[in-house]
C-alpha cells in the first residue's frame, strides 16, 4: 500500500509482515492534549485478564507479541508507537485493537492524528488511516490487527469514546483502579459485626469453589494514573503508586529543539548536531552496607540486576537516534540493600552543553504508575545534569526529582563534579568507552 493512500473508516488490507511497528502520530500544538497509544488483545472479543492490555504503566506484553515503544519527536508533530510480533501471539488471541488516549481535553483539539502500520523489517507502510471528524471523544479506537482464515488484516475503525481511557479499558473486560473511590470505607465499616457470624459456615465453600482463582487480579486492578514530578511537586514515594517490587526502569529521552540559540536556524544543522550527540545515563550508589559506586558505559561499568549494586545499564545509545533512548533498571525486588540512588546524564560528545536539548524522564516501575518530568531549559554550559535522587526512607524508595544542570570546573570530570555536589566521597580515575 503506498504511502500517498490512506484507509476510509470501516475498510480493511493484509498485513503481509510478521513484525509491525503501529505508529500513532499527531501535531505538536500549543495546548493541545497529550495522547498516548495502547493495545488490547481479545479473545472472544474481551481480555483474557488484565494483563493483556499494553500501555504506558503496563509497556509489554508477557508473550513479547506487543511492546509500547514509547513517544518521540518527529518533525513538527510527535509519534508514539506499538511493536507488535505476530509469531509471538497466543493462540486464542484474534484481535489486537489499536487505541489512542487524550489527556487534558478531546480529539477535537487533536490536529492531525493518524495510524499507520509500518514493516518493521523493511520500514514501508503497508496501511495509513487519518481520524478527522474527533470532537469531545477522550478515547478512540483508531483500528484493529485481526486475524482472518491464518492471515493478518488490519482495518480503519476511528470509534470513540467520550469516557476516556478508562471507559475503553472497562468495555474490553479490563478492571480499572479508581482512587477517587477511596472514601468508600465508610461503608464496609458497618459491615464487620454481621461478618463473624456468617465467616464460620461459607469458609470451606469458599476454599472449594472453583471462581476462586478469578478472584487475585481484583487487589491490583490496571492504574491508569500517570505521576508528573514538577518543582511544585517534585518527589513521589514509589510504595504509594504501587511499584514495591519487580523492575524499576529508568528511560531518558532527547530531541533538539527546533528554535537555536547560537546554532542557527537550519533544520539540517539540527540533524547533524542529533547525529554526532552522545549523551549518557549513569548512576551513582550507595548500598547499606556502606558500599559505593558508579553505573555508566565509561569504563564499561554496566551494573548488575542479580547482584550488587542491583542497577544494570541496558546499553549505549551512541547516536541518540534508538527510538528507546538511554535505559537503565534497578532491581526493587532488593531496594532494602540500596541506601541510595542518584541518577544523572553526561553529555560524551556531540555539544558543549545541554542548551538547546529537550529531555523526558520517566521512571517506570513494573507494578504502579509511570513517573515522568522534563527538564527545564537549559542557560548555563552545563555538560552534567542530576536527574532524580531515589533515597531509601525506612524500606519506601522515595524519588524526587533534581533536574540541576551543573558546570564542571576546569580540568574536573562531570563524575567528580556530581559526587561533590551530593558528597557521595568517591575517588575518580580517567575512563573511556
Amino acid at each position: 500500500m503506498g504511502a500517498s493512500m490512506t484507509m476510509q473508516k470501516g475498510t480493511n488490507v493484509p498485513v503481509p509482515a510478521g513484525t509491525v511497528r503501529v505508529e500513532l502520530g499527531w501535531r505538536a500544538v500549543a495546548g493541545a492534549p497529550d495522547v498516548d497509544g495502547s493495545a488490547l488483545l481479545l479473545a472472544s472479543g474481551k481480555v483474557r485478564s488484565d494483563a493483556d492490555f499494553v500501555f504506558y504503566n503496563q509497556p509489554a506484553h508477557a508473550s513479547g507479541a506487543v511492546r509500547h515503544e514509547g513517544k518521540r519527536p518527529a518533525g513538527d508533530g510527535v509519534t508514539d508507537t506499538l511493536l507488535v510480533d505476530f509469531a509471538r501471539v497466543e493462540p486464542g488471541i484474534e484481535r489486537i485493537v489499536v487505541a489512542a488516549s487524550a489527556d487534558g481535553g478531546g480529539f477535537g483539539r487533536v490536529s492531525g492524528l493518524y495510524v499507520r502500520i509500518v514493516d518493521a523489517a523493511s520500514g514501508g507502510e503497508l496501511a495509513r488511516f487519518d481520524s478527522t471528524d474527533a470532537t469531545v471523544e477522550t478515547a478512540f479506537i483508531l483500528g484493529e490487527l485481526y486475524l482472518r482464515q491464518g492471515a493478518w488484516k488490519f482495518r480503519a475503525v476511528g470509534q470513540g469514546y467520550s469516557t476516556g481511557l478508562e471507559g475503553l479499558a472497562t468495555d474490553f473486560g479490563i478492571s480499572v483502579d479508581e482512587p477517587q473511590q477511596a472514601p468508600a470505607p465508610s461503608r464496609p465499616a458497618a459491615t464487620p459485626p454481621p461478618a463473624p457470624r456468617v465467616a464460620p459456615a461459607p469458609a470451606p465453600a469458599v476454599h472449594a469453589a472453583p471462581p476462586t482463582p478469578a478472584a487475585p487480579p481484583a487487589p491490583q486492578p490496571v492504574r491508569l494514573s500517570k505521576v508528573t514530578l514538577t518543582k511544585e511537586a517534585p518527589s513521589v514515594s514509589l510504595a504509594k503508586q504501587g511499584g514495591t517490587s519487580g523492575a524499576l526502569r529508568v528511560n531518558l529521552n532527547w530531541e533538539v529543539r527546533k528554535q537555536f540559540k547560537g546554532w542557527g536556524a537550519k533544520l539540517g544543522r539540527a540533524v547533524a548536531m542529533h547525529a554526532d550527540l552522545d549523551l549518557d545515563l549513569c548512576a551513582l550508589y550507595e548500598l547499606t552496607d556502606g558500599r559505593k559506586g558508579v553505573v555508566q558505559a565509561l569504563g564499561n561499568a554496566f551494573g548488575s540486576l542479580s547482584q550488587p549494586p542491583f542497577i544494570h545499564l541496558d546499553g549505549d545509545d551512541r547516536t541518540g537516534a534508538l527510538a528507546t533512548g538511554e535505559n537503565m533498571t534497578v532491581n526493587l525486588d532488593r531496594k532494602d540493600l540500596l541506601r541510595r540512588v542518584l541518577i544523572f546524564v553526561t553529555i560524551y560528545e556531540g555539544a558543549r552543553s545541554f542548551a538547546d536539548l529537550h529531555a523526558t524522564v520517566t521512571l517506570q516501575p513494573q507494578n504502579g504508575a509511570a513517573i515522568d518530568f522534563s527538564l527545564d531549559e537549559c542557560t548555563v554550559p552545563s555538560t552534567v545534569c542530576a536527574l532524580a535522587l531515589i533515597t531509601n526512607n525506612g524500606g519506601d524508595l522515595v524519588v524526587q526529582r533534581e533536574a540541576r544542570y551543573l558546570v564542571p570546573q576546569r580540568g574536573v570530570s562531570p563524575q567528580r563534579t556530581i559526587d561533590a555536589a551530593y558528597g557521595w566521597g568517591m575517588n575518580w580515575t580517567p575512563g573511556r568507552k
